[in-house]
């Protein structure tokens, strides 16, 4: 049997387990997928994997289990580092010398990482870019209604928020 006519016949064999393991692994479809394409690659890669192999499935097993838990480590690094970069993300807003200005800036660039990274892409393109709901929705590539929405709840998170500098400032 030439090697393609074998790489196939042991992804028709154990195709639908792999995805299934991976899937209770990684509990992510498209994970899970990208992962058996990265294992099927290896294996058509290096045609010498599957050579001396007692019991394909097991061995299939064990590779699909050390990529997804290498996938898992490399998601959860760069989780890590987006929660630091969150932490330590700088103020939008330029220094300003009165102390009751500077405070409002503060609280609302604090406000700004309370919310979700996709309320926050809307609520800054509307209030600082200008931007309409036509345009963000173009810009985000999300649907018009999508961007209002995404703002009206942007700005009632911020309310609670900010309330509290408003009425000390007032």
């Amino acid at each position: 049997m030439d090697r393609r006519r074998q790489l196939e016949a042991v992804y028709n064999r154990h195709a639908t387990a792999i995805h299934a393991f991976l899937l209770s692994v990684l509990r992510n479809d498209d994970f899970a997928r990208e992962v058996m394409q990265d294992l099927f690659s290896k294996i058509a890669d290096r045609e010498h994997l599957l050579n001396g192999v007692r019991n394909d499935r097991s061995f299939l097993l064990r590779l699909a289990h050390n990529q997804a838990i290498d996938m898992i480590r490399r998601r959860t690094s760069h989780q890590r580092k987006k929660d630091v970069l969150a932490d330590s993300t700088p103020s939008p807003f330029a220094p300003s010398p009165d102390p009751d200005e500077q405070a409002f800036r503060d609280s609302l660039s604090a406000a700004m990482t309370e919310l979700p990274a996709e309320q926050r892409a809307v609520v800054h393109l509307k209030l600082w870019e200008h931007m309409t709901f036509e345009a963000i929705a173009t810009t985000l590539d999300i649907p018009q209604n999508t961007a209002a929405s995404r703002y009206r709840y942007g700005l009632d998170k911020f309310r609670p928020l900010l309330r509290p500098v408003y009425e000390e400032l007032k």
